[in-house]
């Protein structure tokens, strides 16, 4: 079957899984959409990796003579042992969004038995790769068993990863991955490609479902860094979707697994080809897809941040003043496209010998970044042979030394990552919404601390799209008198990190960006809460 035929005059083509099959390949597996991830915690933070060794079976509920009850729902019961197992499970708070998990909505699955004092739940959280889960499972059996009537409690640890915040306005081959992660450094040889690998298996290693998109047409490094059984991408012949390779349980596309080797094509056919390998791809449900994105700020650096809704990006620089220049350009574009820069990496720092540290290349580049960026969290990797012998090999270094300082470090990096990307996503999910009881909008812009409320029918007069305003006169197509006062809007939903599309009654979908949304008259004289009517 060819694939992006209609994009170059190379025809760039793939076995389907039958025609691997009749060769005597092992056809890769199907997507399928995976059950819940149901996990034991039993290792600490450093302590290594353990590879997808937790359990993703569906786990049977725990049977009592008590009715459940789901935490937050309207079928709650009153009962006191009910309400005070709640109360308690209360006191923990989630320190990613700053309330308790009753409120995050954490809590499924509660049982009591009040006669025998035994209390069952299930804290479901949002990412299997959640750092502080163990702390979760062991505060919640602390409060829960101080409560004087209750002998004997189980805790289940499950997640269910969210949804992506905006599925259904995505390409097909996007639309169950939860966060797309960009390891981006605009400058060639700074080690982008081991820091994007091995940040993969160490989420991987953390319980997350992962997959790897090395963006790099030209000279894809994917190939060579890790060592699948099956090196050649297929396509479904019944779906015509491409199906990953796959190596220690992280799906990966790369250009070089499309036997073509590297590509001698233009710009805008690079950014054609890319486009299609990601989007038609089936990646299935991923909590991460890390993307490896190729050097630069052009077309097609632009092309992948404008198709793909990018939840946030890890910078790699090393230290050296020209690293630098060419990195502080690839920030200020993720800045322009709304896509916030959680961490950066700063590669070949340093290297230790005879009792002394030595900084072959200088210092301060990665520091620089964090403070004319304003970036929260920087990570040194120092020069390893073995980092750069594992690169060869085929093997990550996380995977060949787990517990190891590069490992260690990749960690910190992981942990980092998942807790941004909640934040993020949190923020995201909640910057605009409507109170229905005061009949305003309410809008918080990520990364700010204000928050303000607009009257619905203001926002609606101030779209700027075609329908509303003439794009070759300017003249106001939309009238004042168009827009009843009592409009309400139907549906509010984020547009990546820069916009929403609203959904009015008249069936109309307006894009209201953040910054348009901040520079319309707000409401002053808030309105008294009305009933809300069911």
């Amino acid at each position: 079957m060819q694939l992006l035929q209609a994009l170059c005059s190379t025809n760039l083509s793939f076995p389907t899984s039958d025609s691997v099959l009749n060769r005597g390949h092992t056809s890769p597996k199907k997507s399928t959409h995976l059950p819940h991830v149901n996990f034991r915690v039993t290792s600490h933070r450093h302590e290594g990796v353990a590879w997808l060794s937790h359990n993703r079976s569906n786990s049977s509920p725990v049977t009592t003579r008590a009715v459940p009850v789901e935490a937050g729902s309207s079928t709650t019961s009153t009962s006191t042992a009910e309400k005070d197992v709640l109360k308690a499970l209360s006191q923990i708070i989630d320190p990613d969004f700053g309330t308790d998990i009753v409120s995050c909505g954490f809590v499924k699955d509660l049982l009591i038995d009040e006669a025998l004092g035994e209390v069952s739940f299930r804290l479901e959280l949002t990412t299997p790769a959640c750092p502080i889960k163990d702390m979760f499972e062991q505060k919640a059996n602390e409060v829960v068993h101080m409560l004087p009537w209750v002998t004997k409690v189980d805790v289940t640890m499950s997640a269910q990863p969210a949804r992506p915040v905006f599925g259904d306005q995505l390409p097909i081959g996007l639309q169950t991955i939860s966060n797309i992660v960009a390891v981006s450094s605009c400058k060639g040889g700074v080690g982008k490609s081991t820091v994007a690998v091995n940040l993969a298996y160490t989420l991987a290693g953390m319980g997350a479902r992962v997959g790897i998109f090395d963006a790099d047409v030209y000279g894809p490094s994917l190939p060579t860094m890790v060592s699948p059984d099956n090196r050649l991408l297929v396509v479904n012949p019944e779906k015509g979707t491409i199906i990953p390779t796959e190596y220690l349980g992280v799906k990966l596309v790369s250009f070089g697994f499309a036997g073509q080797g590297r590509a001698i094509m233009r710009g805008p056919m690079v950014s054609g080809v890319i486009n299609q390998l990601l989007t038609t791809t089936d990646w299935g449900e991923l909590d991460y897809l890390v993307i490896d994105m190729p050097p630069g700020t052009g077309d097609i650096q632009l092309t992948l941040c404008q198709v793909v809704p990018l939840t946030a990006a890890v910078i790699v620089t090393t230290p050296q003043k020209l690293a630098f220049i060419d990195v502080a350009k690839g920030v200020r574009m993720f800045s322009k496209l709304k896509v916030p820069c959680v961490a950066v990496v700063e590669n070949m720092c340093h290297f230790d010998a005879d009792g002394k540290r030595y900084y072959p290349f200088g210092r301060g580049s990665g520091s620089q970044v964090i403070q004319q960026f304003g970036i929260p969290h920087l990570f040194d990797l120092p020069i390893r042979p073995n980092l750069s012998a594992s690169g060869d090999s085929g093997m990550p270094e996380v995977v060949a030394d787990p517990l190891g300082e590069v490992a260690k470090t990749f960690q910190d990096l992981g942990v980092c990552v998942v807790q941004q990307c909640a934040k993020i996503r949190q923020q995201v999910s909640t910057a605009v919404t409507y109170d229905k009881s005061i009949k305003a909008i309410k809008v918080k812009v990520p990364d700010s601390d204000e928050e303000f409320l607009l009257h619905p029918a203001t926002i609606r007069r101030n779209d700027r799209s075609a329908q509303s305003v003439d794009e070759w006169t300017g003249e106001q197509k939309l009238q004042y008198a168009d827009v009843p006062e009592d409009i309400e809007p139907e549906d509010i939903r984020p547009m990546g990190n820069y916009a929403v599309s609203i959904t009015w009654p008249d069936g109309f979908s307006q894009i209201a960006p953040y910054d348009q949304l901040q520079t319309i008259e707000r409401l002053v004289d808030v309105p008294e809460p009305s009933p809300v009517q069911a």
